[in-house]
């Protein structure tokens, strides 16, 4: 079984000598937010959380990105919430990066560790404590869940990234394929979340221009990734943010795979009204 090394070092602060420039870039297009402008100094404490602070890379913006929110959450030891959501109609999945949390559905407890993936429908109650001797880092990503009528909510999901089978797209040679954490075809959930693993050389041979919208967290791995016109380079650490319709595409540089998060919305008509 491989053994995955998420990026999970967020934190600290440069020293006052360092150059400011750096590689962050806003467009009306996309974001890109580098792994070295997530510092101490752009953390955020939350209600109902103690021992626990938090990096808020995505958030819905009028004219941007508009579905979601994606933190990346930093817990003490027996840091945690009993009452982590504050939107009864929100949904949340978790991403453990580092550590070992203890995720409580409705009185049931889960262990869960690095690789570990929760889903949780809105309206479940939850909870979460770092139950280690040392820091644990999951991402935390909350949508509004989309009812329709007639249609069930969809299924709580307790997973790992090693215990999906990557699914590899056509006439790759396995070179770029995805883990699934909701079955694609189960129309019930109103977002996906995957991760994505192109091996050296791997590429998306295309611009990929659709109405998705997308966060993309590069957990392993480098590449040279396309954001509307511009090439930018990506390492483990970065996260894109992507609105509807943006152009992407992507050359995976080596010399191990490249591999990110990536959060899109799915399987709902776009409302007509804003």
């Amino acid at each position: 079984m491989t053994t995955r090394n998420y990026f999970s070092s967020n934190g600290g602060l440069p020293p006052q000598s360092q150059l400011m420039t750096g590689r962050a870039i806003f467009t009306n297009a996309y974001a890109f937010i580098p792994k070295g402008v997530m510092g101490d100094i752009v953390t955020s404490l939350f209600p109902h959380w103690e021992g626990t602070r938090g990096w808020i890379i995505a958030r819905p913006m009028t004219g941007f990105a508009e579905t979601f929110a994606q933190y990346i959450m930093e817990l003490s030891p027996g840091g945690g919430s009993a009452r982590p959501e504050p939107d009864s109609q929100a949904q949340a999945a978790l991403f453990m990066v580092d550590g070992h949390i203890e995720l409580t559905l409705e009185g049931r407890a889960i262990s869960l560790k690095s690789g570990s993936f929760a889903y949780v429908p809105p309206g479940v109650n939850w909870s979460v404590r770092n139950v280690s001797q040392s820091n644990a880092r999951f991402h935390w990503i909350r949508k509004r869940f989309q009812h329709v009528d007639g249609l069930p909510l969809p299924d709580p999901i307790i997973s790992s990234d090693a215990s999906i089978t990557p699914v590899a797209m056509p006439d790759t040679d396995g070179r770029w394929a995805t883990s699934r954490f909701m079955d694609p075809q189960d129309i019930r959930y109103d977002m996906h979340i995957n991760i994505v693993t192109f091996q050296p050389g791997g590429v998306i041979p295309f611009e990929e221009t659709h109405v998705m919208e997308h966060g993309l967290y590069v957990l392993e791995g480098k590449a040279v990734y396309k954001l509307n016109a511009d090439w930018i380079e990506v390492e483990a650490g970065d996260f894109m943010w992507l609105r509807a319709f943006c152009p992407q595409a992507c050359y995976a540089g080596g010399p191990e795979p490249f591999r990110y998060l990536l959060y899109k919305d799915v399987n709902r008509h776009p409302a007509l009204t804003l």
